[in-house]
């Protein structure tokens, strides 16, 4: 997380980006939180997932994504995407110095230690985020005792990509995924979800975990943490009752895809024609 330089305008937009949809949710979120604000999403959909490449790779796509939101303007960065964050926030720090940039790891970190009452916690998430350990040593600056279980579940990113939210397909996978989390004598009472993609699946997952298991979803408090930013900062649009969030979309590649799949992410309907072809 990164101060805001006073002095910044006002009325420009956050920017905010993903490797594809998944950060819709957290784009949903923001809206919800920050009326009045305008917003600039980038889906990186040529190049998804970033949770399976290297962390080299990653950091290249996330400074190209972070590049092209900068230059169109933008008072802040939301980096959308736990496998971006987890492995390029300190790269983009050092890239774009005194832009206000946020990634989901920490805010997601503090939501589970704060419903845990066991600090039993068990992250899902990519092959790339559970591999750099960002929400395992987020969470033990918070809380040293907490006990921490990664669990990549890249498939569960497919399936979201996919638009398949329930069902059978989503049961057999979760059950393969989660059964060995509760399995144990001492089973975590806190299901993170590491991926912006996963809070469409939260229903089905929520319906085959044990009772008594908090999921915890990052978007909300990402949320709060940039409304907190740049409040501090002074850079927030001073809202009036009424205030709505405008919303603009590019993507990388198929823009009638990230419409579409889109949608079921974010909650609402998005035309394809709002979806602007970029090349980064």
């Amino acid at each position: 997380m990164v101060a805001p330089v006073p002095g910044l305008q006002r009325d420009r937009p956050i920017g905010v980006f993903d490797s594809g949809v998944g950060g819709l949710t957290v784009l949903a979120a923001l809206e919800a939180a920050l009326p009045g604000e305008e917003f600039l999403y980038l889906g990186d959909t040529a190049r998804l997932p970033y949770g399976t490449k290297s962390p080299a790779s990653v950091v290249r796509y996330a400074t190209q994504c972070a590049s092209a939101l900068v230059e169109r303007g933008v008072k802040a960065l939301v980096v959308a995407c736990n496998t971006a964050a987890s492995a390029a926030l300190d790269a983009l720090a050092a890239r774009f110095p005194g832009m206000p940039l946020i990634g989901v790891v920490e805010p997601g970190a503090a939501a589970a230690v704060a419903v845990s009452a066991s600090g039993r916690i068990a992250v899902i998430g990519t092959e790339g985020t559970i591999r750099a350990g960002a929400y395992q040593r987020a969470i033990a600056r918070l809380r040293p005792d907490a006990r921490v279980t990664g669990i990549g579940c890249s498939v569960f990113v497919a399936l979201a990509e996919e638009g398949w939210t329930d069902g059978p397909v989503v049961a057999q996978v979760a059950h393969r995924y989660l059964d060995p989390l509760f399995a144990g004598p001492a089973p975590p009472d806190a299901l993170l979800l590491g991926c912006t993609h996963f809070p469409v699946l939260a229903a089905a997952l929520g319906a085959l975990v044990p009772p008594g298991v908090r999921l915890v979803d990052s978007a909300a408090t990402t949320a709060q943490a940039v409304a907190a930013l740049l409040a501090a900062g002074g850079c927030a649009r001073r809202g009036r009752p009424g205030d709505v969030s405008r919303s603009r979309f590019l993507a990388t590649d198929a823009p009638e895809r990230f419409a579409r799949v889109g949608s079921i992410f974010l909650g609402r309907p998005v035309a394809a024609g709002e979806v602007e072809l970029i090349d980064v």
